[in-house]
């Protein structure tokens, strides 16, 4: 039972940051009809302006997490302006896989040039290295607080997505933008608040999810199928859809680790391979 209890903690926790990651990666592909393969490149810028914050400036971990965020953001906007505008919404889908590969690989040389070619880690708070009793196991204090980050994120982008005002009008743009310009609707705004928030989560999670998923040289293409799989078993654009995606894949590859460890990830593939086929739009598309 201890073993069950372990393993269902560490699929909760690293299904979360899955879902932290990936969230972003889905809506782009769900709303804004762009594969964004560049999306793990974010992950990795944020978690090496953090390392880089903490380790050679000093910065308390509290502080350099947002400044991390908001660099990120702020590195990528001049992307968005100058190369995802001119696909968004449904273009050449070989043009979108081009484009956003070629961006990753760009962002992995500069990174490694800057940085160094190393993995950089991201040093926790005191705060934060200590241990809870859970359900009868212990379990690290990080861990858990980014199960509750995770689950506040995934609350928090549904009701902004399907219930606010904000969501009603990025749907009616990808839908059908020139109608929604005629309506008044800013549609670049709106792409660009889009794009800026799918950046500022992948930041988060490389930092936050540093632990799990290490800041390496090769971060950005590494894990770049597992980000993608996570939206295709979720249903691309679903909040809902993407959160059970990665708490699904989180648990299979978890479990398959503890029980079959020199199987690697062979039951989270076979796992995905079952499910593209039971749902081959995902476990909850978005609604056309």
């Amino acid at each position: 039972m201890d073993m069950v209890i372990g393993i269902g903690l560490d699929a909760l926790a690293y299904g979360m940051l899955l879902f932290i990651i990936s969230i972003g990666l889905s809506v782009m592909m769900g709303l804004m009809r762009v594969i964004n393969l560049a999306h793990g490149a974010f992950a990795m810028v944020g978690g090496y302006i953090a390392s880089y914050a903490i380790r050679q400036l000093g910065l308390p971990y509290g502080i350099a997490v947002p400044v991390a965020v908001v660099a990120t953001v702020v590195v990528a906007l001049p992307l968005e302006f100058g190369l995802f505008r001119r696909v968004y919404g449904g273009t050449d889908p070989l043009k979108q896989v081009l484009m956003t590969i070629g961006i990753a690989f760009a962002v992995i040389g500069i990174v490694n040039a800057v940085f160094g070619p190393t993995i950089k880690p991201i040093p926790l708070p005191p705060a934060l290295h200590g241990t809870v009793d859970l359900l009868g196991h212990t379990m690290a204090v990080h861990r858990l607080l980014l199960i509750v980050v995770g689950l506040a994120i995934a609350a928090g982008l549904w009701l902004v997505m399907e219930k606010s005002d904000f969501g009603v009008r990025l749907r009616a743009a990808v839908d059908n933008a020139d109608m929604a310009a005629a309506l008044g609707i800013r549609t670049d705004r709106l792409y660009l608040v889009t794009f800026a928030l799918a950046v500022a989560l992948a930041a988060f999670g490389g930092i936050a999810g540093a632990e799990l998923m290490p800041i390496e040289p090769t971060y950005a293409l590494r894990y770049m199928v597992t980000f993608l799989v996570v939206v295709s078993v979720g249903g691309a654009g679903s909040t809902v859809g993407a959160l059970a995606a990665s708490l699904l894949i989180g648990l299979v590859d978890t479990a398959g680790r503890y029980l079959f460890p020199s199987y690697g990830t062979f039951f989270t593939y076979l796992a995905v391979i079952l499910i593209v086929e039971l749902a081959p739009n995902g476990l909850m598309r978005r609604a056309a």
